[in-house]
C-alpha cells in the first residue's frame, strides 16, 4: 500500500526510489510503500511538525540540472527558523532572481528541501505547495521565524 503522510499542512504523499525520496505529492499518495525509508520519513516529519526536529537526515534525490541541484544545496543550507531572499540566492548562484522563484516553484521535495525559507525583498514572494502562501506561513511560523512576516 502506498503511504499516504498526514500533517497540519495536509496529507503528504512521496515518490521514492529503493533508496531516496525523490518526490513530495501534496494531498494524494506516491509511489512510496511501506518499507524503512517511509518509516524514516513518517518519523522526521512527525518530529519536524512536533516542533522536535530542525532538519531532515532522510536520503533524498531530486532530479534536475547542475543548477537546480545547486539551488537545492542552497536552499539546505538556510539553517532552520532563518530565511533569505530571492536575490540572496540569485547572487550566491550567479543567476537571476527570477531564476530562483521558477527553480523554488519547481522544487520537487518542499519541505524536505525548505523553499518556504525564501522570501522576496518585499514580502513572502509565492508558494508552489497546497494552500500557497497559508501553508509557506505556517512553516515559517512553526521554525519560529514568523517575527520577520511581522
Amino acid at each position: 500500500m502506498n503511504v499516504l503522510i498526514d500533517s497540519p499542512v495536509g496529507p503528504l504523499g512521496f515518490d521514492a526510489t529503493d533508496e531516496a525520496v525523490t518526490a513530495l505529492h501534496w494531498g494524494r499518495a506516491g509511489n512510496l510503500s511501506n518499507g524503512d525509508l517511509a518509516a524514516q520519513l513518517r518519523t522526521e516529519l512527525g518530529a519536524y511538525f512536533a516542533g522536535m526536529r530542525r532538519g531532515f537526515t532522510v536520503s533524498v534525490a531530486p532530479r534536475g540540472s547542475d543548477f537546480q541541484q545547486a539551488f537545492y544545496t542552497a536552499l539546505c543550507a538556510i539553517p532552520y527558523g532563518e530565511t533569505r531572499t530571492y536575490g540572496d540566492l540569485a547572487s550566491a548562484l550567479n543567476v537571476s532572481a527570477q531564476a530562483i522563484g521558477q527553480a523554488c516553484g519547481a522544487n520537487p521535495l518542499a519541505i524536505l528541501i525548505p523553499c518556504h525559507r525564501v522570501l522576496s525583498a518585499e514580502g513572502l514572494g509565492g508558494y508552489s505547495g497546497a494552500g500557497g502562501i497559508e501553508t509557506k506561513v505556517a512553516l515559517l511560523r512553526l521554525e519560529g521565524a514568523a517575527g520577520l512576516l511581522i
